[in-house]
């Protein structure tokens, strides 16, 4: 039974393949377009999938879709009517399957499956547990945008929703657009803001939200607006906070520290009250988490602690684009009356890779200069040590790329994390973003505990816990202490957990500064093209690309020229006729 799962209409558009119940392939089209949280259908994701498993579009069984169309239209009808904007192509109910008739080419059986049930089954039937308590929250689905659930065997039950305009997801980013960031993106900003603040305006933030019973909750709408484009707030927010709104790219004072930190904390308190609400609806000791606020690795973290689960799983790809993921799983469940797999999702090297061959006709074609370490594995590892111990910063390109939000040490940038110097460096020089921002550690699965305050896996970086390694490790370790590890398993990343065997032997040190290979705006990379233009536009100094190790110094200067004539004009040209909108959370 081949079946693709699809989710796609408003951003990180994504597309998987199951085959017999196994998680074959999955990727955003975003990689394939180099549109960051591109929307449209992915036709490059989906051509991808079909690709991997060895499909034509006539061997696909079903099609499934993230969400209900129908229901989703009553949304946009209302946020067309109140923002004045009326008779546009993408108000059509039936868009969705017209658009994978016609653009995919696919004539079966397209099955839709409500937004939050995609999001709950994207989380409890990947995680391995017989039975788990589901909590789902982001910004909104069709009309919910928070729900209680109970899954057991491959049956999932929603007893409970929150309904849109209250949602927790859309607070955060009101928040978000507030403090002048970019929603749909900006709110891990926030989140990595907090800790240099103190919670001085809990109180007045408190006042934004009312707990109700159950797990129900309600937004003060005195201070909210979800009708304009150019912001998500009212003059009320101002009053009520005393300051008025950060304009983007402007300094960042005590007030917006503070205002963040709050802001966190309050997530923090509400998903503390509702997860404790759900254990007494549940007798489950697992807990299950999807939606784009499960992607808040501190308030997760805070959720494992304080709350009365014994385990967590957070699907890693939990914003939109891990609906797709769902969206197969249901299909399948229904077709084939089980769950997926029983075993937990343990990896997410689900995306294209790319063979020696392939890698040395482009090298070729270029006429850049790189060392070819085929067959001799061990060197290659030494020559990348070598550079990484003297303060280097090495892209590493690798294997199947990552699903999800996180590189995870396939399309990463790595550097030493004992080096005081290094997060200054990637933060200026190539990641192009604010210094505050926090660079996370990869750490041997094995090796974790020694260094982090970590008594479980966590290889999808997805809960923030204490730093407590013996070693200084003044680049992965946050203002407040902490950490956002991912621990590396040599059974799924055989190669990244052998560079971190041979850093360790080298400098007594199994951990690595792990961020993803991208500067700011752009997606992770995903060919050896992208990884090519990355080098050359980045202060990246090495690139370690499948078995060849390229130095900055090799790559023609007419390359850097026409990036920044030609490529990133072109980029910029293409993000504005598509539309994307980052500055508002966008309801239609």
């Amino acid at each position: 039974m081949n079946i693709v799962g699809i989710s796609a209409g408003y951003h990180e558009s994504s597309c998987c393949l199951l085959r017999n119940g196994e998680l074959i392939a999955a990727a955003a089209e975003e990689r394939f377009s180099r549109l960051k949280h591109d929307s449209r259908l992915p036709v490059n994701a989906f051509r991808y999938c079909l690709s991997a498993g060895g499909l034509t579009i006539a061997d696909l069984d079903a099609v499934a879709y993230y969400e209900s169309p129908a229901k989703k239209l009553g949304r946009q009808l209302w946020a067309a009517k109140s923002t004045n904007i009326v008779d546009q192509p993408w108000l059509d109910g039936r868009r969705a399957e017209r658009e994978i008739r016609e653009r995919l080419g696919y004539e079966g059986s397209i099955e839709c499956f409500d937004h939050h049930l995609s999001h709950a089954a994207s989380s409890f039937l990947y995680s391995g547990f017989e039975d788990a308590a589901i909590l789902t929250v982001d910004g909104v689905g069709e009309w919910a945008t928070t729900t209680y659930g109970r899954g057991h065997g491959h049956q999932i039950e929603l007893f409970e929703e929150v309904c849109f305009p209250h949602s927790l997801g859309l607070l955060y980013s009101t928040l978000t657009n507030y403090l002048g960031f970019r929603v749909n993106g900006g709110e891990y900003k926030v989140m990595g803001l907090a800790p240099y603040g103190q919670p001085q305006h809990l109180a007045k933030l408190r006042q934004l939200l009312r707990d109700s019973p159950r797990g129900q909750y309600t937004l003060d709408l005195t201070y909210f607006d979800f009708s304009r484009q150019d912001r998500m707030y009212t003059a009320a927010l101002n009053e009520l906070l005393g300051e008025p709104p950060r304009p983007p790219e402007s300094e960042l004072t005590s007030f917006h520290r503070d205002l963040a930190c709050s802001l966190q904390r309050l997530l923090e308190e509400v998903l503390l009250r509702k997860v404790r609400y759900l254990a007494n609806q549940t007798t489950s000791p697992n807990l299950v988490m999807a939606g784009g606020v499960a992607l808040n690795c501190v308030a997760n973290g805070h959720i494992l602690r304080h709350g009365p689960f014994e385990r967590l799983f957070v699907q890693p790809a939990a914003g939109d684009a891990g609906g797709c993921l769902g969206a197969a799983a249901l299909a399948y469940a229904r077709h084939a009356g089980a769950r997926p797999s029983k075993e937990a999702m343990r990896h997410v090297y689900l995306g294209p890779e790319f063979g020696h061959a392939e890698i040395a006709r482009l090298l070729a074609a270029t006429g850049i200069t790189a060392e070819d370490f085929s067959g001799r594995t061990p060197e290659l590892l030494e020559a990348v040590v070598d550079r990484l111990a003297a303060g280097r910063v090495v892209a590493w390109f690798q294997g199947r790329m990552e699903f999800g939000p996180r590189a995870l040490g396939a399309r990463s940038i790595l550097a030493d994390p004992r080096n005081p110097e290094i997060r200054q460096r990637l933060n200026q020089l190539v990641k192009k973003r604010e210094n505050f921002r926090p660079f996370a550690p990869s750490v041997l699965r094995e090796r974790a505990a020694e260094h982090f305050d970590l008594p479980h896996d966590s290889p999808f970086m997805l809960e923030v816990c204490q730093v407590r390694s013996p070693l200084d490790l003044p680049a992965i370790t946050h203002v407040d202490g902490s950490a956002r590890p991912q621990t590396v398993d040599r059974r799924f990343c055989p190669r990244y957990a052998a560079l971190l065997d041979a850093f360790d032997a080298r400098t007594g040190c199994p951990v690595l500064v792990n961020t993803s290979f991208n500067v700011r705006g752009e997606p992770i990379v995903a060919t050896p093209v992208d990884a090519l233009l990355c080098l050359a536009s980045s202060g990246i100094e090495s690139l370690a690309l499948g078995d060849f190790l390229i130095d900055r110094s090799a790559v023609p200067e007419h390359w850097i020229h026409h990036i920044e004539t030609v490529e990133q004009p072109r980029l910029d040209a293409q993000r504005r006729h598509t539309g994307i909108n980052e500055h508002v959370y966008t309801f239609l």
